[in-house]
């Protein structure tokens, strides 16, 4: 929709849901990838073993998983402005509490309670651009999200090693923890859950949003029925499954697995670790610019959609293969970085889905689709830490298994409807 000309130039207000956005992304990957980084140091000094290491990432991503739908559905059902609070206050709260563990279990259930506060985040922040942006600006606003959300990730095990030269393990994660404090002041005083309440949206930028206030926070009961038998979303959840298994990897063994599979020092794994994930948020960044031009090519939405996701997840497959196959770190992490990449073409594309499918129920929609690839966040760490365990250390076999998930999630795409609502409106 375009503004009437008596209306004026429209304010760009919207774009700050954006900025706000990208920050909070980079937040939530500095605290949960900076674990990974301090994996070594911490299981030294808490005497944990690999299997143990690997129960602590995955309790994170098991409360992750259980707690994504909750906090969903709550955005929809309160608005993003109030939960979002909450969410990132509790897991600036746990996060520095992470630096305060002393042995195993007390870790897992800090690292649990932390996956807890966090679940939600990015239903939310979806919710919110349903509400704030028009549909031709969301996709690209996810590409932009996810981007930095992965760079924020990928600079993360450097910035742990110049902060741990700084202060103990234990003193980082209080300072990670204090930066989500300051974004919930500022995003509280600035966010309001319909633009039409904002004072600086004029009029002729609520005439470009159109009819958004459907998409804004409702009272009423969530369509289950609707959603549970969608074949669309049953394989939006099975191919975020096949896609978050593989991608834990990168945020939780990978440092360990370039000191120990590739003899690196972790200095130099910290470099390495940067390129999976900074070459994942170019991914995203390609999805989020390229998906419309090529749905003007390709005839339409849905068909680009389908093209772009399961090329990519092919593509993932063969190259974590390839990967297992190189003996010199250079490359195989280059290889590891271009799945990474492909891995993230399908992040806004996915996201996007859930949009259009969602409506007035995107933060539920989305919320559900996480929570299902999140348990493949608690599956994989755990499962990584037993393979090598009953392998001696084989690391291959734990590639390979990455690989056939990648492979499993190209066959999702082609039957899946991304851009038909199947959630009504209102609903009860």
């Amino acid at each position: 929709m375009k503004p009437a000309p008596a209306l004026g130039a429209p304010s760009h207000t919207r774009y700050w849901v954006v900025v706000f956005a990208v920050a909070l992304a980079i937040l939530s990957y500095i605290d949960r990838v900076s674990v990974s980084q301090a994996a070594p140091v911490i299981s030294r000094s808490l005497g944990l073993s690999k299997e143990q290491m690997g129960y602590v990432f995955g309790s994170f991503a098991l409360a992750y998983a259980l707690f994504e739908v909750p906090s969903g559905w709550l955005g929809d059902w309160i608005g993003p402005r109030r939960v979002l609070l909450r969410i990132v206050i509790w897991w600036s709260v746990f996060t520095a509490a992470t630096g305060w563990m002393f042995s195993f279990w007390p870790m897992t259930i800090v690292r649990f309670l932390f996956g807890a506060g966090e679940a939600g985040c990015f239903p939310n922040l979806t919710k919110a651009f349903s509400t704030w942006l028009p549909q031709h600006e969301r996709v690209r606003a996810q590409g932009i999200m996810w981007t930095f959300a992965r760079w924020g990730g990928a600079f993360t095990p450097p910035l742990v090693v110049l902060v741990f030269s700084w202060m103990s393990w234990r003193w980082a994660f209080v300072l990670f923890g204090a930066l989500g404090f300051i974004w919930a002041v500022f995003f509280y005083r600035w966010f309001r859950d319909s633009p039409a309440e904002h004072p600086s949206v004029n009029a002729a930028e609520l005439a470009l949003l159109g009819d958004l206030s459907r998409n804004v926070a409702t009272h009423s009961n969530v369509p289950w029925r609707a959603i549970i038998t969608s074949r669309s979303i049953l394989l939006l959840w099975a191919q975020y499954f096949c896609l978050t298994y593989p991608w834990y990897f990168y945020i939780t063994w990978l440092p360990t697995w370039l000191q120990e599979r590739h003899h690196l020092s972790p200095a130099t794994s910290a470099a390495y670790s940067v390129l999976p994930l900074l070459f994942g948020g170019i991914g995203s960044l390609a999805a989020g610019f390229t998906l419309a031009p090529l749905a003007r090519r390709y005839g339409g939405v849905a068909r680009s959609r389908r093209l772009v996701a399961s090329t990519a997840f092919l593509g993932a497959s063969a190259l974590i293969v390839l990967c297992s196959q190189f003996h010199r770190p250079l490359w195989a992490i280059l290889a590891m970085a271009m799945a990474s990449f492909c891995n993230d073409l399908v992040m806004p594309t996915a996201w996007g889905a859930c949009m259009d499918i969602g409506g007035a129920f995107a933060g539920t929609v989305s919320g559900s689709m996480n929570m299902i690839g999140n348990l493949a966040g608690f599956v994989a760490p755990v499962i990584g830490g037993y393979i090598l365990h009953l392998t001696s250390g084989n690391w291959n076999i734990f590639l390979f298994s990455m690989a056939a998930f990648y492979l499993c999630g190209s066959l999702c795409w082609p039957f899946i409807d991304p851009v038909t609502p199947v959630v009504p409106v209102h609903s009860g």
